[in-house]
């Protein structure tokens, strides 16, 4: 009788060390790379990352890739995120296009000028434009604000990425220090739209004493973020098709001219784009063909949905040994 329970405890003992070694499962940590309308590829990724049931542990995301990533840690599925792409009409949504004046060359309304339905003038009329730094950029994209707030207002004041359903972190860049800045504890729309703040064309994002704008200028994958994060396998879904050799030479450095122009000369976004795709563990590259950052029209959505679900494909073998991993 002794002995059945000496064997009974120890098979016990057994059954419990072996659950705990299966809980301390190595890590994946999951990296959106930045592309604009390219986005939508990534949507394609993860309907097959569902699809093989690879748990995701970490998320870090640049631009495109940091409101997708944002979305997903709050716990929209990959279809919930196929059906946003396709649905909104991303163009008036980014350009806060009013559909009313969209015919006419120019008409003021209620203090705002519009061309062909684009405001070019008008007064500050959202809660949303303290968040903004005048100068440079043409659009504040306050529609695309109000989207973005309303899709994560359940964790807008959350205050800490690592307590949303997936820990997440968002890349975006300090104009003025040309220094990568990772958000991780603010409104989570505000941080979307900071990495997505292409200068130029949006206006720059106020945070923390920043001035931010897209993540893209120096970490458009941000594999080794996501590593520092504590991810053990990393996923990398790269939307960039021209990759580039690396530069080293600085305007900055020879003639102290710095800035924008010294970024477009020297390019550091390369040399760090090309470090991050050799760290990841399985890289993922779409091939987009003809399809662009603007590329926003219906078909292109469509087809680009479809190009991101046939890169994983692709991948399949390596996903497959991956989950074997992690299983």
């Amino acid at each position: 009788m002794l002995r059945k329970i000496f064997t009974i405890i120890v098979l016990l003992l057994m059954t419990i060390q072996t659950m705990a070694v299966g809980g301390d499962r190595p890590k994946v940590g999951l990296v959106l790379g930045g592309g604009g309308a390219k986005g939508a590829a990534e949507v394609g990724v993860l309907k097959v990352l569902e699809e093989l049931e690879i748990p995701i542990d970490y998320i870090a995301g640049t631009s495109i890739g940091a409101i997708v990533g944002g979305l997903y840690a709050c716990g929209f599925s990959a279809d919930q995120l196929e059906s946003l792409f396709r649905e909104q009409e991303w163009l008036s949504l980014i350009g806060n296009r009013n559909i009313a004046f969209e015919n006419d060359i120019l008409e003021t309304h209620d203090g705002t000028t519009y061309l062909f339905g684009f405001p070019i003038t008008g007064k500050k009329k959202s809660h949303f434009d303290d968040d903004f730094v005048e100068g440079f950029g043409l659009l504040r994209a306050e529609q695309v604000s109000y989207l973005l707030d309303s899709l994560t207002s359940r964790y807008n004041n959350i205050g800490d990425f690592d307590k949303l359903p997936i820990p997440f972190r968002c890349v975006a860049v300090d104009i003025n220090d040309q220094e990568e800045v990772i958000m991780n504890n603010c409104e989570l729309e505000l941080a979307m739209r900071a990495s997505m703040a292409i200068p130029g064309v949006f206006k720059p994002v106020k945070w923390n004493g920043h001035t931010l704008v897209d993540g893209g200028m120096l970490n458009n994958l941000p594999v080794d973020v996501v590593k520092q994060m504590g991810a053990d396998i990393v996923i990398a879904i790269d939307l960039e098709q021209n990759q580039h050799k690396t530069r080293d030479f600085s305007l900055k450095e020879t003639f102290g001219i710095g800035g924008l122009l010294d970024w477009a000369v020297s390019r550091p976004d390369w040399k760090k784009a090309e470090e991050n795709r050799k760290a990841a563990d399985v890289y993922i590259c779409p091939k987009l063909g003809k399809y662009g950052p603007e590329s926003f029209n219906g078909n292109s959505i469509d087809d680009m949905i479809r190009l991101g679900e046939n890169a994983a494909r692709d991948a399949i073998k390596e996903l497959k040994a991956l989950k074997k991993k992690i299983k």
